[in-house]
């Protein structure tokens, strides 16, 4: 009986580093006059769109 031959994995992907794989960033929301900072909010990352995987050159 031939031996069993297991397919070989891709190489696995380097993380994105502003959002550290996540997606996703947080920006600070500022609000008055003095445009004071209140809190967070999260949105997609622009340098990988969201997908976690640092984009190739």
């Amino acid at each position: 009986m031939a031996a069993k031959k297991t397919p070989l994995r891709p190489p696995a992907a380097k993380q994105c580093d502003p959002c550290k794989g996540t997606g996703e960033v947080a920006t600070s929301v500022r609000i008055g006059r003095k445009r004071r900072v209140v809190g967070q909010q999260n949105g997609l990352c622009l340098n990988c769109l969201g997908t976690g995987e640092a984009p190739q050159d």
